[in-house]
């Protein structure tokens, strides 16, 4: 089975515990405005890769990452490939190596696909960015009702998992959003850790490089000792 990858990168620290391989896929149906990766939207482009050759690129590094880390795999929006990621982490697991699933929650809509690639997940790193459908539509070009039908899932499924919310000036950094994010995270018990993470403009050249606008060039970064201040009114001790 053939997936189109974007990138690889063999010492991720910031993708799930310990130090991990990352496979960046190719393709993401949202536009997020302050995406990082706008390069890996596109779901033409990439290159493929069989499962077997991926994991052939990953177990070259397992000395590495070995049994306290392991593999992540993000985007782009890695449940745009659902069936090839739940190939990948078949085999991962054949292998003893932990999977984590970095994901928005849109990408595919099927019940039975998405229960089959949780089979195989040990974690799952959901990003959610916005707590109402008109946040989603404004500034990401998604839904949240698809979010929380996949937040729904997982909790069916008594998936373990972390949440990630970029925090950016003016729009998510208030007092109230956080709080509100606690208290909607509340309702899931298999949640196992928050993730308030800076906005920075590291992107900007890609953007440049792509001819493509970036909509928050003029917004200021967050300072990363603002953002630990917030953590406080999330109400829950598992940050």
């Amino acid at each position: 089975m053939l997936g189109r990858i974007h990138s690889f990168q063999s010492m991720g620290a910031v993708d799930g515990p310990g130090l991990r391989y990352v496979v960046f896929m190719q393709g993401c149906p949202l536009r997020c405005a302050y995406c990082h990766n706008p390069d890996t939207w596109d779901s033409s482009s990439g290159t493929l890769y069989e499962v077997d050759e991926v994991v052939k690129k990953i177990l070259r590094y397992r000395p590495y990452f070995q049994k306290n880390g392991g593999v992540t795999v993000t985007g782009g929006e890695p449940l745009l490939q659902i069936d090839f990621i739940t190939q990948l982490f078949k085999r991962l697991k054949e292998e003893g190596i932990h999977t984590a699933l970095d994901t928005s929650g849109i990408g595919c809509t099927d019940t039975e696909k998405i229960k089959k690639v949780f089979s195989y997940t040990d974690l799952i790193l959901c990003d959610v960015k916005f707590l109402s459908e008109g946040g989603y539509q404004e500034y990401c070009r998604g839904s949240f009702k698809t979010v929380c039908s996949f937040l729904e899932l997982m909790k069916e499924q008594k998936k373990p998992f972390w949440v990630r919310n970029v925090i950016v000036p003016g729009l998510t950094d208030a007092k109230e959003h956080i709080q509100k994010l606690g208290a909607f995270l509340n309702q899931y018990p298999d949640l196992e850790k928050i993730e308030l993470l800076p906005f920075r403009k590291l992107c900007l050249e890609k953007y440049q490089t792509l001819g493509i606008s970036f909509p928050f060039e003029k917004v200021p970064e967050m300072k990363s000792d603002d953002v630990k201040k917030l953590y406080q009114y999330l109400d829950r001790n598992i940050n």
